[in-house]
């Protein structure tokens, strides 16, 4: 039986090289590296054969770090962030600390708690965050589970986790909002 530790083992073997992973969130499957490393970012940029103009999600294992990542100052996004039950990415103002190519032309940076038992102890013991962006081709649809994923991307991979491989649970992927000047939520993706 192959146990997660295993996983979590092979993943940050994979994260430190500057590899890329296929990898189960707390939404949808998704593609990921270390978010500091702008050559491993541009692999999964040429994976999905997307432009580069076009940001990547940054998981977090918790609130703290995105003060890490971010010039952040407005509190009320802490608040909201604790009173939320889906995932829920936030798009933040003023990114630093990772890679130039990871950060959108504006210098926004969309970010996620991480609240999945997987995906916050691999971020956790890696010490950094890492890159979410759904497993597809850009312009294909997002794939709900394992099993919907394309072989172009299973095989574009460095690792892929064998855990949750088996979930038959279908998943949407996460809510975006952010917050305008004025301190107004507005909802980018329901």
């Amino acid at each position: 039986m192959f146990l997660m530790e295993d996983d979590l083992q092979s993943s940050l073997e994979v994260l430190h090289q500057g590899g890329i992973l296929l990898y189960p969130t707390d939404t949808v499957w998704g593609i990921g590296c270390d978010a500091t490393n702008e050559t491993a970012i541009a692999k999964i940029f040429e994976l999905k054969k997307r432009t580069d103009s076009m940001a990547f999600i940054v998981l977090v294992a918790n609130e703290e770090s995105i003060l890490e990542y971010t010039n952040q100052t407005n509190i009320k996004i802490f608040d909201y962030i604790k009173g939320v039950h889906q995932p829920t990415t936030v798009i933040y103002e003023q990114a630093k600390g990772l890679a130039k190519n990871l950060i959108a032309a504006d210098g926004s940076i969309a970010i996620r708690v991480c609240k999945d038992l997987f995906c916050n102890k691999l971020i956790q013991q890696f010490g950094k965050p890492i890159v979410s962006t759904s497993a597809n081709i850009s312009g294909y649809p997002t794939p709900l589970s394992f099993t919907d994923i394309s072989l172009d991307i299973k095989d574009g991979v460095d690792y892929t986790v064998r855990y949750r491989q088996d979930d038959p649970t279908i998943q949407q992927p996460s809510s975006i909002v952010k917050w305008d000047a004025e301190g107004n939520l507005i909802v980018i993706r329901k």
